[in-house]
C-alpha cells in the first residue's frame, strides 16, 4: 500500500498534521497485523443497553488481536443508539483498548447530526471517524462530497468515508475526499472491483482504502489484487478464531485454507444471510449469542432469525470452529 505523506489545499496545524499521520500510520500497522473488528452493541432482553456485557464482549474481541476497533458502526447498531448510549459504548471501547490499537467511532446521518456524534466520540477519547452512508436521501456525487467536507470542517478527529448503498464516490470524487484536509481514507461496501481500481489508482499516495463488504473475506483476494488487503470482518465479531485463520491463511497465500473455509463455512453462510434483509447483523448478534456472548439480541426494525435459520447457522458455526482448529 502506497503511504507517502498525503497533501491537502489548506495548510493544517501541525498538531493536526501529526495526528493524522500517526493514525494512519498506527491503522497501516494494524492492516498488517488483523482484521478490523467491528464489535456488536450488547442489549438486554428488554432491548436496554447492556454495558457491563458489552465491556465482556469488547475484552474478548480486542484479546484476539484485531488491526483496528470501530464501535458503534453498522454491526454496533449505530442507527439504534441515542446520544448516551453511543457515549458509553464509544468510552468503554475506549478504556479497553487502552491505546493498544485505533478506535474509530461511527458517525452518521446528515451532516448537523453526524457532528453531534463526531464531538461526542472526540469527548469519549475515539482516535477518529468512520462516517456512515445518510439514511434514505438521494444526492449527486458533489453532495456526497459536501457532506464529507462539513463533517471534516467541524470535527478535529480524522475521518474515513464510506461508499455502500446509495452512497458510491467516482474517480473524481476520491480525488476531492482525498484534498479535504482530516479526511484519510475510504472503506468500500461496493464489490465493484473495476470501479474501486480506479479509485485506488486516481488517490494520492497515503490515502487508505478498506475492504468493507458484508462478509469481506469473500473478496478478500480479488480486493488485494486492486490494491485494498485491509478488510473488516463480521465474523470476527463471533468466532475470531475462524476469522484469525482465514486471515493468517490469506497472509501466507495458503489457497488450500482459504478455499476450503469459503467453500464450507463463508459461503454457505453468506447464502442463508442473503435469504432475509438484515441478517447480515441479525445473524451476527445470533452466532454471537450461540457461542454464550453477552450480546442480547438486536433492535428493531432489524428482527432475529427463525428458529430453523438458528439451527443452520448452528451447524455453520460447528463446522467453521472445526475447521479454524484444524489450522493450528
Amino acid at each position: 500500500m502506497r503511504m507517502r505523506a498525503m497533501t491537502g489545499n489548506e495548510a493544517q496545524p501541525t498538531e493536526t498534521n501529526d495526528r493524522r499521520a500517526d493514525l494512519t500510520r498506527r491503522l497501516r500497522e494494524g492492516m498488517v497485523r488483523g482484521v478490523l473488528s467491528f464489535p456488536l452493541t450488547s442489549f438486554d432482553d428488554e432491548g436496554a443497553l447492556d454495558l457491563e456485557g458489552y465491556r465482556s464482549y469488547v475484552e474478548r474481541q480486542l484479546a484476539s488481536e484485531p488491526g483496528a476497533v470501530f464501535p458503534a458502526c453498522g454491526t454496533g447498531e449505530f442507527h439504534a443508539l441515542n446520544e448516551d448510549e453511543y457515549r458509553a459504548v464509544v468510552e468503554a471501547t475506549v478504556e479497553i483498548a487502552a491505546g493498544r490499537l485505533p478506535v474509530v467511532a461511527g458517525i452518521g446521518y446528515g451532516w448537523a447530526q453526524a457532528l453531534r456524534f463526531a464531538r461526542i466520540a472526540e469527548e469519549a477519547g475515539a482516535d477518529a471517524l468512520l462516517v456512515l452512508p445518510h439514511y434514505l436521501v438521494a444526492a449527486p456525487e458533489a453532495g456526497l462530497v459536501e457532506q464529507v467536507r462539513r463533517i471534516a470542517a467541524g470535527a478535529t478527529l480524522p475521518l474515513i468515508a464510506y461508499q455502500r448503498g446509495q452512497v458510491t464516490f467516482s474517480a473524481d470524487g476520491v480525488r476531492a475526499l482525498a484534498r479535504i484536509p482530516g479526511v484519510i481514507g475510504l472503506k468500500d461496501g461496493h464489490s465493484d472491483l473495476d470501479r474501486l481500481q480506479r479509485l485506488t489508482l486516481a488517490a494520492p499516495d497515503g490515502f487508505l482504502f478498506f475492504n468493507g463488504a458484508p462478509t469481506a473475506e469473500i473478496q478478500a483476494r480479488a480486493y488485494a489484487t486492486v490494491g485494498v488487503p485491509a478488510y473488516s470482518s463480521a465474523v470476527h465479531a463471533f468466532a475470531p478464531e475462524i476469522a484469525n485463520a482465514f486471515f493468517a491463511a490469506l497472509q501466507a497465500d495458503d489457497l488450500a485454507t482459504t478455499d476450503k473455509l469459503l467453500r464450507e463455512f463463508y459461503v454457505p453462510l453468506v447464502e442463508l444471510r442473503d435469504t432475509v434483509p438484515g441478517y447480515s447483523v441479525s445473524l451476527v448478534k445470533a452466532a454471537a449469542r450461540l457461542r454464550g456472548l453477552p450480546v442480547g439480541p438486536v433492535r428493531a426494525p432489524l428482527t432475529d432469525p427463525t428458529a430453523a435459520d438458528l439451527a443452520a447457522l448452528d451447524q455453520l458455526l460447528d463446522t467453521g470452529l472445526r475447521l479454524a482448529d484444524a489450522t493450528r
